[in-house]
């Protein structure tokens, strides 16, 4: 039987939406998984879910370290990576206060991984999904190779956010679906700009970030 935290139930705010009836039954099959899962697995995947947003961090330095010598289109991608990973998580954050849904661990009141946020602390969507997805995508037009490395780990995240009980699947799901629809909504966007923006923000101040040697 695996480490599993026992967590304290917290009351549900009777103003939230329940969302336990669209796949209540799956979360509960997850946690339960995970209530069995080897405690290695459940600590490793637990890191993760907690402080795993860091590595989308490192891989947007890399890509656009990489991009500064690869001219400044490619280089404006990589700095739009992060602004539009912030887009996204506002996103996400205005959507909780709209739909106001109440975290499994409070409508189902069932012990899991992460400790069991206070009500108002919404669940719909998932930020880390958000976060991870808008990354990975807009990485994706900056570097194949660390763009390709992004969306695993973003698939991870997500599926990490079910694992450790914070988040019901389609809480998962729809935060990846909305920040990967921003991520390609901006960069295309970022894309159609005019040819020559590029070549005008390098000859400005922020010429250190967008040129290498």
């Amino acid at each position: 039987m695996a480490g599993v935290v026992a967590t304290t139930t917290v009351p549900t705010n009777p103003q939230a939406f329940d969302g336990s009836g669209i796949d209540g039954t799956a979360y509960l099959d997850v946690v339960h998984t995970a209530q069995s899962a080897p405690t290695w697995l459940d600590h490793l995947v637990s890191g993760y879910s907690t402080y795993g947003l860091a590595l989308f961090a490192v891989l947007m330095l890399a890509a656009w370290w990489r991009a500064r010598d690869q001219g400044p289109e490619r280089a404006v991608r990589a700095l739009a990576v992060p602004l539009i990973t912030v887009a996204a998580f506002a996103i996400s954050s205005l959507s909780k206060q709209v739909v106001r849904e109440a975290r499994p661990c409070q409508s189902l009141h069932v012990t899991v991984l992460e400790a069991c946020p206070a009500p108002g602390d919404w669940s719909f969507p998932s930020n880390h999904a958000t976060l991870a997805a808008a990354a990975a995508v807009a990485l994706l037009f900056v570097s194949r190779r660390l763009g390709a490395i992004a969306l695993v780990a973003a698939v991870l995240m997500t599926l990490s956010r079910v694992w450790v009980g914070a988040h019901y699947p389609h809480d998962a799901l729809a935060g990846f679906l909305l920040g990967a629809t921003v991520a390609l909504l901006a960069t295309w966007t970022v894309r159609r700009a005019p040819d020559s923006l590029p070549e005008r923000l390098v000859r400005g101040p922020l010429r250190p970030l967008l040129a290498g040697r």
